[in-house]
């Protein structure tokens, strides 16, 4: 990478926009009501640019607009609900913004299921909200992306994109007879990267810029808001993993860095390339999970 800023573990997202100016970027990004979400959303609106911060209820979205212009009175920012556990949802968020100009859409919402559940749409919940959800987001805003000037796609994936090894199709989504917890947010996570790799694949001769990225190991977040395991487990390790305005540091970082061409594909932690699984360079497993989401959407 040619001019990397020096950017850490240690960098927050107010570092990495240090003395941008966003004006005129409109940027959505989901799961934006707490955590890494808000202090992306934050960071972004504090910059400049329009955030369209989306939230899981009326409520959630009210309290979150209070809250972000209260960190900052005079940026522009909305906010609305869009449930990822049910494409309904996505779709009518999706209707409110046709034909409007997109810049960047970060896919950050996701989801740690601590027993087998469904969306709304008959999907096991952790691949559902984590890439079914993002995928019909994504897809269906293409046209809006493209005629941005440099539309980009940020997917918040994960370490644990490295488990399982390989994307087993017959188990995808994860069936309840053998579910494991996290077995079943690794496979999501590895569906982020692939979706991230073979959409710049797709599109990049149209412009768009497309990559996927860690945030940081158990860092504050609403994930796993269904498990108490899991918000114990963040509690007892959250003085030594990092906040999570540092969490939405590699966020910003993708959704900003001015050297496009050195993003499209790759994976990022700690705001810099980083080595992902081998998996994520499979062509076939990428365009098998494209056509396999498309074949699941026109089902539903």
């Amino acid at each position: 990478m040619s001019d990397v800023p020096s950017f850490n573990h240690r960098s927050s997202a107010d570092d990495v926009l240090r003395d941008q100016n966003l004006s005129g970027q409109v940027i959505i990004v989901t799961g934006a009501n707490t955590g890494i979400g808000y202090e992306t959303a934050r960071s972004l609106a504090a910059a400049g640019a329009t955030v369209i911060a989306t939230c899981r209820s009326t409520e959630k979205a009210a309290s979150t607009l209070q809250r972000l212009l209260q960190a900052h009175p005079q940026s522009s920012v909305e906010v609305a609900v869009m449930d990822l556990a049910s494409l309904d949802s996505v779709s009518d968020f999706c209707r409110q913004l046709s034909r409007r100009k997109i810049d960047t859409i970060i896919c950050n919402a996701g989801l740690v299921a601590p027993e087998y559940g469904e969306t709304r749409d008959g999907f096991e919940q952790t691949v559902g909200v984590c890439h079914v959800g993002h995928f019909l987001l994504v897809t269906t805003l293409l046209p809006e992306l493209l005629t941005a000037p440099a539309p980009r796609v940020v997917m918040v994936s994960s370490e644990s994109h490295r488990t399982p090894s390989r994307l087993n199709f017959a188990a995808l989504p994860y069936p309840k007879d053998t579910f494991s917890t996290m077995k079943a947010y690794g496979q999501a996570k590895l569906c982020n990267a692939l979706m991230a790799v073979e959409l710049h694949r797709r599109f990049a001769d149209q412009g768009l810029t497309a990559c996927y990225l860690h945030p940081g190991t158990m860092v504050t977040t609403d994930i796993g808001r269904d498990s108490a395991l899991v918000r114990l487990a963040m509690r007892l390790v959250r003085p030594f993993t990092k906040t999570a305005n540092q969490g939405a540091a590699t966020s910003v970082f993708c959704a900003t860095w001015g050297e496009r061409h050195e993003l499209g594909g790759h994976y990022f932690s700690h705001c810099a390339r980083a080595k992902p699984s081998a998996e994520t360079a499979n062509e076939v497993a990428g365009r098998r999970l494209w056509e396999l989401s498309e074949q699941w959407l026109k089902e539903r």
